[in-house]
């Protein structure tokens, strides 16, 4: 630069100016794309690695709040009928816009028998609970299960170990905590699916359709009619901001995420997606190629239920190049 050598800061942020401005003109680009732009000399596993590091960096410059670290949650071990037992983990990212791919190995491994053994490699932001199980023996006695995070230059741990108060139900999964054990419920979970997927590529939307049917209990509650208050009318109280937006759904419907896979997955629509007919529908868009896991989540108010699928997306087509 000017006749001196270029430092590694310097030459950081030359490229996040060249990747900034890429994004200004193009507005709209896939990682594939922009990796090919800026490093067309570079294999593409090598582009789209110097990618990942250049988004970090201008993620860093443009939004300093960020670089929070994620901690494992050990939430509660299930007694199964076979005399195993499920270790249920979930997570908390502690960003609020975030979102993080850390991939199995040294930054996120589960042990023993790791470093990969199922555990999410997309870290959504916030808590995430009761996403994630290992089963082990029923002779697992007072062994432990260690979970490791390491995210943002911090590392954190759960442990999860056979201690009796640390004994849940299926129930108080489905419920999301609830204690209550339901015994005299009559109401039933979901019995959700998820139909067989087309080929998928980064350069087309992924048609997803979950399948559920349901005991119709319990009965959605109507929706509260909305009342006009005059604006002149100072005396009465007037409706919070974020409770005058859309109603949430009522009755059953389907929620999708991420579990595992190197990029954020796009869903649209997204939220939860009301179920007709026993079909609830979402698309899906990828931004790299690679093997991701998606939930989808039935819930009737009450119990939720959980499938997941793993689908493998390829590099885009070159038809129309």
């Amino acid at each position: 630069m000017e006749g001196r050598p270029t430092t590694a800061s310097e030459l950081r942020r030359e490229r996040v100016r060249s990747l900034l401005g890429l994004l200004v003109m193009r507005r709209s680009v896939l990682r594939a794309e922009a990796a090919d732009l800026l490093w067309p000399d570079l294999q593409e596993d090598a582009a789209l690695a110097n990618l990942r590091v250049t988004l970090t960096h201008m993620l860093k410059l443009l939004e300093p709040h960020r670089d929070k670290d994620v901690a494992p949650y050990f939430e509660g071990w299930i007694r199964n009928k076979d005399g195993s037992f499920d270790l249920v983990f979930g997570y908390f990212n502690r960003n609020w816009e975030e979102e993080l791919a850390i991939p199995p190995g040294p930054d996120n491994l589960v042990e023993p028998a790791g470093p990969d053994r199922g555990q999410p490699t997309y870290f959504l932001p916030r808590r995430q609970g009761w996403v994630y199980r290992v089963r082990v023996p029923s002779d697992f006695g007072k062994s432990v299960v260690t979970w490791t995070i390491r995210a943002n230059g911090k590392t954190e741990k759960a442990y999860g170990e056979l201690l009796p108060v640390e004994e849940i139900t299926e129930r108080i999964v489905m419920t999301r905590g609830n204690l209550n054990p339901g015994d005299d419920d009559p109401n039933k979970p979901p019995v959700i699916t998820i139909a067989p997927t087309a080929a998928a590529a980064t350069d087309a939307p992924l048609t997803l359709t979950a399948l559920v049917t349901d005991d119709g209990l319990p009965k959605p509650r109507p929706a509260a009619p909305v009342r006009a208050t005059p604006a002149a009318d100072a005396t009465t109280i007037q409706a919070q901001a974020n409770s005058s937006g859309p109603a949430r759904p009522r009755g059953l419907n389907v929620t999708w995420m991420l579990l595992r896979g190197p990029a954020k997955v796009r869903f649209e629509p997204s939220g939860a997606i009301p179920v007709a007919n026993g079909r609830a529908e979402t698309t899906a868009r990828f931004s790299e190629r690679g093997t991701y896991v998606l939930r989808a989540t039935a819930n009737d108010g009450a119990l939720a239920t959980k499938a997941d699928l793993t689908i493998t997306i390829g590099a885009a087509s070159t038809a129309g190049r």
